[in-house]
């Protein structure tokens, strides 16, 4: 389905079966997994993270094992926090006593107020036992616009030295990420012992998409919605998107995140 279904991500396919499978291959895993999806806006994240629950759980998202945390929803006063770290800290000990195969999804990490995620550190690192739970089976993704600039930074300077998209590596990319998720104020892992502490498994970087790709996604999009795939309407749609740079107009601006919302304007 990741083959099939997620466009112009070779790095994530790579690494998210990579870490899935060893992971789940694993009777006795030495610590929980823990993956990080970093990328600009429409490129993926949410839709691989959405995907991987609906495969490993019955119901999907809708899973009692499932526990989706959005900072904006879950934890949006600065001034409460003390409160969230308790909150949060008990409902994972809490949810991982009832089943230890629990997954956890922290969404927009890039809006998480800074010093909040640390509370969950001693649930991810390779301990046996914490507050009388085993959690070495649990799941935890972070999903983050954080790095996603610099995602593409990179990708274009590679661009303009004639290395291929294709071509880039986890090598390329990790550096700049690292540096954007514990450096910026703006990053929920701001000097965040998750990343002092080398917690993250996977660090899984979302390229910038290119036309090409936006088409693909146009043409998915059309036939999830039962519609005619018209080559015309699929080049006006692509076309419509915001591209940059503003001279080359490379890659999308928005992913493939408006391609849905704009299909209604040709049916």
């Amino acid at each position: 389905d990741l083959a099939t279904n997620l466009v112009g991500q070779p790095l994530v396919r790579q690494q998210v079966m990579k870490g899935v499978r060893e992971f789940l291959e694993n009777p006795n895993p030495v610590k929980p997994l823990v993956m990080s999806f970093h990328g600009s806006t429409g490129t993926g994240k949410t839709y691989v993270s959405s995907m991987l629950i609906r495969y490993l759980f019955q119901r999907g998202l809708q899973s009692p094992y499932v526990h989706h945390f959005s900072p904006i929803v879950h934890f949006p006063h600065a001034e409460q926090i003390e409160q969230y770290k308790e909150s949060l800290k008990r409902w994972i000990q809490g949810n991982l006593t009832n089943c230890g195969r629990s997954a956890f999804l922290f969404d927009e990490m890039d809006k998480m107020h800074p010093g909040l995620i640390d509370v969950i550190i001693p649930f991810l690192g390779p301990s046996w036992v914490v507050y009388g739970t085993n959690y070495r089976k649990a799941i935890f993704i972070f999903i983050s616009n954080a790095g996603g600039e610099q995602i593409n930074n990179v990708t274009l300077a590679l661009w303009r030295a004639r290395k291929d998209r294709e071509e880039i590596s986890l090598q390329d990319l990790e550096p700049a990420i690292s540096k954007a998720m514990f450096e910026s104020p703006q990053s929920g892992f701001w000097k965040s012992g998750i990343i002092n502490e080398h917690l993250i498994d996977f660090v899984v970087p979302f390229l910038p998409l290119k036309h090409h790709h936006v088409k693909q996604c146009v043409v998915s999009e059309l036939v999830q919605q039962g519609l005619e795939v018209r080559p015309g309407v699929v080049q006006e749609v692509a076309d419509s998107i915001p591209y940059f740079p503003e001279e080359e107009k490379l890659f999308s601006s928005t992913g493939c995140k408006t391609v849905a919302s704009r299909i209604s304007f040709f049916f």
